[in-house]
């Protein structure tokens, strides 16, 4: 059973449609695939309609977080999309990430970058848009290679010299909204330092006080040594550990599947879970 519960779509700054996105996971192989834009729920009613037989639907979202100064993300999953308090608290986010964008954008046109915001809505569409989408602009730019590429100190990476902030949730809220809708909460990719600084262990193991359940491990961003560091942590803490390729479409050249979680720590988030359940796909 293959497992990926980190993808995004075009409703937020991934390049598949959530359509897409599914039946691509299908052709992958993949038994189950979450689908957990940024802050957003707007690509779920697509993805369910085209889910084909054979591949199930977990709904989530990529919360973005802040404490202590450091941002972070917490992905949520099989959370009541309509519980209010967190779906106003997503709208907030989502609100601010148009100013933020403008934001990057100006600073970088004063580093002598010559992107401009029509550009980046243009690149944007229709989804919600990002630091990705400011990237991609850099791309076609030719500043840089690839987006990743873009998420250094130099430009666009935490702290960065183009980095803008947004309004972000306190993670510790996140854990107690999502927990009030039914949901189930993973910090992503914690030691992914190349964007810039991260939590401490001291906050995560605060954060699993707070009813943190689980931290993603096997990630493009975590080497081995960051994997190992990882996995003994949750062992000392009792979190689950999951894997996932966080799939961006073209943006990123991580593949769907290319790293996956074990169906068993699949299972106790489904338990855990009572605010929406898996969708099994009828063929869409």
């Amino acid at each position: 059973m293959r497992i990926d519960l980190h993808t995004h779509s075009t409703a937020s700054d991934g390049t598949d449609t959530p359509a897409e996105l599914v039946r691509n996971a299908a052709a992958a192989g993949l038994d189950v695939v979450a689908l957990t834009d940024h802050d957003s729920v707007g690509g779920y009613a697509e993805a369910k309609a085209a889910l084909p037989a054979g591949l199930t639907l977990v709904t989530g979202a990529e919360l973005s977080c802040r404490v202590g100064g450091v941002s972070m993300h917490m992905l949520a999953y099989l959370f009541d999309p309509d519980e209010p308090e967190l779906a106003r608290e997503r709208e907030l986010v989502r609100d601010d990430r148009v100013p933020r964008a403008q934001s990057m954008v100006a600073k970088l046109q004063e580093l002598g970058v010559p992107v401009t915001w029509e550009q980046v809505a243009r690149i944007a569409g229709d989804g919600a848009v990002g630091r990705p989408h400011v990237a991609a602009a850099m791309v076609e730019l030719g500043v840089v290679e690839t987006v990743s590429d873009a998420f250094t100190p130099q430009w666009l990476a935490n702290d960065g010299r183009a980095y803008a902030e947004e309004h972000e949730l306190d993670p510790f809220d996140a854990i107690r909204l999502v927990k009030a809708a039914g949901g189930v909460t993973v910090f992503a990719h914690p030691l992914a330092v190349k964007r810039g600084r991260t939590i401490p262990e001291s906050v995560i193991a605060e954060l699993t006080a707070a009813g943190l359940d689980g931290i993603e491990v096997d990630h493009m961003e975590h080497d081995d040594v960051a994997r190992a560091r990882l996995r003994g942590l949750a062992a000392d803490l009792g979190l689950l550990t999951t894997g996932s390729s966080d799939y961006h479409g073209s943006r990123k050249t991580v593949a769907l599947g290319e790293y996956t979680t074990d169906p068993e720590i699949y299972g106790e988030i489904v338990r855990r879970a009572f605010g929406a359940f898996p969708v099994p796909g009828a063929g869409g």
